[in-house]
């Protein structure tokens, strides 16, 4: 074999081997003798699928305070500074951000990440330079871009073509925005074109549905019946809903069924939601992040996304995923066992599925995986430690060294 993991111990707990050959996981088990080219010794530490990204904005990263500063903080301030940033920026900008947050990213354990790339910049620039981007990585890190109209599928003159020119052009999935349209019914027409668009052509969808705090922004009701009327389960995901914040109980007894029936998966983001959600409210002051435990117990797949790292909308963030459930798990009140345990699993396992990636600790999958220097996933959470190895497609990516402290005190 190419590589060992020696005496790890895996999230639910187990402790086993984990044997490479090429770029497969060739067996999990216990006291492995074969030799391997590479042994790493991860006795005492947690071995998990790697982290996955499924909601993020590589176009926008690390831009922050061009033009100027947020000031308000709020998400159309944020928009609006985006619209000014994409007059200003060339290709080759974009390209040198997004390649320096990829190479962040993979040292944090993240092998995957959808990025939404907004196609009505005119000139084109964020589209062709996020697909070379995603050439230079595909090696190490997969990178699945999002069709995005981000001023709007039907707001925008031209946007609905721009869309279909980044699909001809090789982006993977298909975005949306239907509550920035001008109008309800705007917005739930531009859920159906979505749609339409991606079942002719046999895509994935993937919309920013309702990042409101107007509880009246039922989008996902749209999407989830239009999910079902095309044959699309499994295949689309609503992205935000943060409106279901702040919707009466009674609606989303009905709504969340509806979601689970259609298959359509969910993907809050945590650390921006609580950030640019309830800007509006005096006090009490509403949070803003959907009903992660409702849709979980109802069925639907739920992920955590990143969103945003240092751009119009966020001047904090690190690429680390493990922050981002961190703050998922506290605005969702997931602290029992098992819940701190889901939302490890939010950012690692349910996202790859959610993104259709061969991704997991079992025999036969891609041989990507991550050490970390903590022995389970609570401690992780908790701890949010260095990822000790980071391997990706059978080969040895990053290393860190563990942090140590010498005390001089007591």
């Amino acid at each position: 074999m190419d590589i060992l993991v020696r005496g790890g111990t895996l999230p639910d707990g187990t402790q086993a081997d984990i044997a490479i050959t090429g770029d497969r996981i060739t067996a999990i088990e216990p006291g492995i003798t074969a030799e391997a080219g590479d042994v790493i010794d991860a006795t005492g530490k947690l071995v998990s699928a790697p982290f996955c990204d499924v909601h993020f904005h590589m176009d926008a990263t690390l831009s922050y305070g061009r033009p100027r500063v947020n000031a308000s903080g709020t998400l159309l301030e944020g928009i609006g500074l985006w619209g000014e940033l994409k007059r200003l920026q060339s290709k080759e900008d974009i390209v040198t951000r997004a390649l320096t947050y990829c190479r962040e990213a993979v040292g944090k354990g993240v092998l995957a990440i959808r990025s939404h790339v907004d196609v009505t910049d005119e000139t084109f620039n964020t589209v062709e330079a996020l697909l070379e981007v995603r050439e230079t990585v595909k090696d190490v890190l997969d990178l699945q871009l999002v069709a995005f109209p981000q001023d709007g599928w039907y707001r925008t003159p031209g946007a609905e073509d721009q869309v279909v020119r980044a699909l001809d052009a090789g982006v993977d999935v298909v975005g949306g925005i239907p509550h920035f349209e001008r109008t309800m019914a705007d917005g739930a027409a531009s859920v159906t074109a979505a749609c339409t668009l991606a079942a002719e052509r046999g895509l994935r969808v993937d919309l920013h549905c309702d990042e409101s705090d107007d509880p009246l922004s039922r989008h996902i009701e749209t999407l989830a019946a239009e999910t079902i009327r095309f044959g699309l389960q499994g295949r689309t995901a609503g992205s935000h809903l943060t409106s279901m914040h702040s919707m009466d109980n009674y609606y989303v007894a009905k709504l969340l069924p509806l979601i689970a029936e259609a298959q359509v998966a969910a993907i809050p983001n945590p650390l921006i939601n609580i950030t640019l959600q309830g800007r509006m409210d005096s006090y009490p002051k509403r949070r803003g992040l959907t009903r992660v435990p409702e849709l979980r117990a109802a069925g639907v797949t739920v992920a955590f996304g990143q969103d945003c790292v240092k751009d119009p909308w966020y001047p904090l963030g690190s690429g680390d995923m493990l922050d981002v459930a961190h703050m998922g798990l506290h605005v969702a009140l997931m602290t029992a066992p098992d819940q701190m345990r889901a939302a490890f699993t939010m950012v690692t396992d349910t996202p790859a599925e959610i993104m259709g990636l061969d991704f997991g600790l079992e025999t036969g999958k891609r041989a990507s995986l991550v050490v970390l220097d903590a022995p389970d996933p609570v401690e992780a959470l908790r701890l949010r430690p260095v990822r000790l190895a980071v391997i990706s497609n059978g080969k040895v990516v990053a290393r860190t060294e563990p942090a140590r402290t010498t005390l001089h005190a007591f």
